[in-house]
């Protein structure tokens, strides 16, 4: 589940079509019981609990007669007072015992219509079962019979709920967003590409934070922080610094920068382990990785370009071209993990890294502004 727009709003990942389907399982396992061998009438809320009454009297397991009727409540996010009877009731309930499924019960107006619709319909009982239930708005008396899930008082839609129209479609639930939106980006490119140089373009045109986990790295064992000296630890040992360490020093640097615009993530993750670990450190800032960038250049321009910044450069693993070219085949091997991970996402972008800086930055910039 990833951060979705509808119209104008973002909506964040809240509940799976798992614990959907939990809530949905116990909910007519339990009404089984309590009702025993009567046979109920289920009535559903239109339009918003078609997914929900077709779900739910699938694992009804025992004898029941089901039909709708349409009530409106809400304008955009809002639930008003105004209730629309749109479809009523078209068969004679005398005497059966009716429940009520509703896919959310909020601030309760849409039960004072339902309990006037059956004021005089002579039913036997009517229960009120409701697969999302918000205590905090809930502002009348009517008993809620069965709740599957309690949630907060937040907007959401998804499994028959929508928003103006969108969302109902979605088999998951997804939660308003009221955090700003970021545009975080995990840049990479083979040694030589110049993703250094287009990160520091790039931090400054969209005003993005540029997290280098090679400096991250230097600046917590430099000033011997607590991670800093974890992180020193297994580096003294000869030792690779476990995931957990090198994600937890990201997300203190993404603390640090609470109010960014989003994130330029340099250098990481190298594994799709890692890039899970990313995903959820975003999906705890109520946030989430928008794509990965890749700079694309042929081997024999980069080799080229690294042996002549090898000249001035003092660095030795520029000046050997035998190294170069393992360099090179590692970034492969890394990247074609992680271009298979964010592909699945539709998060993976080539980018052709031949050209002047700005041309490159030109291309990056088309895709980021798309995002």
């Amino acid at each position: 589940m990833q951060i979705i727009k509808l119209h104008d709003l973002y909506f964040k990942p809240f509940k799976s079509t798992q614990q959907i389907d939990a809530a949905v399982s116990k909910m007519a396992l339990d009404m089984a019981v309590d009702l025993g061998d009567e046979i109920p009438v289920f009535i559903g809320i239109l339009n918003g609990s078609f997914m929900f009454v077709s779900d739910f009297v699938k694992k009804y397991p025992k004898p029941c007669e089901v039909t709708f009727i349409k009530l409106a409540s809400y304008e955009g996010v809002k639930s008003t007072e105004d209730i629309q009877r749109l479809i009523g009731l078209t068969q004679d309930l005398s005497g059966r015992t009716v429940v009520i499924l509703e896919d959310i019960i909020d601030s309760g107006n849409t039960l004072s219509e339902v309990h006037r619709i059956f004021k005089n319909e002579n039913v036997k009982q009517l229960l009120i079962a409701t697969l999302f239930f918000k205590p905090e708005a809930y502002k009348k008396d009517f008993k809620i019979h069965y709740s599957g899930i309690n949630i907060s008082n937040e907007f959401i839609v998804g499994y028959g709920l929508d928003y103006n129209g969108l969302g109902r479609d979605l088999p998951e639930v997804y939660q308003i967003k009221n955090t700003k939106h970021m545009t975080n980006l995990v840049l990479f490119g083979p040694p030589g590409a110049g993703k250094g140089t287009q990160a520091e373009f790039l931090k400054e045109k969209y005003n993005l934070v540029h997290i280098s986990t090679g400096d991250v790295f230097r600046y917590n064992i430099k000033n011997e922080t607590a991670l800093g000296n974890l992180a020193k630890s297994f580096i003294d040992k000869g030792q690779l610094v476990p995931d957990e360490v090198t994600i937890d020093m990201l997300e203190a640097e993404v603390e640090k920068n609470a109010d960014a615009n989003g994130f330029i993530f340099d250098g990481f993750p190298r594994t799709t382990a890692q890039a899970d670990s990313l995903d959820k450190l975003m999906t705890k800032k109520d946030s989430q990785i928008n794509a990965m960038i890749a700079l694309e250049v042929e081997d024999e321009i980069l080799v080229e370009r690294l042996l002549e910044r090898g000249k001035t450069s003092g660095r030795k693993d520029d000046a050997n071209e035998d190294v170069i070219r393992n360099r090179i085949k590692v970034y492969y091997a890394e990247t074609s993990i992680l271009k298979d991970f964010y592909s699945e996402q539709n998060k993976y972008y080539g980018v052709n890294g031949v050209g002047s800086v700005a041309e490159i930055t030109d291309r990056i910039s088309k895709i980021i502004n798309k995002l």
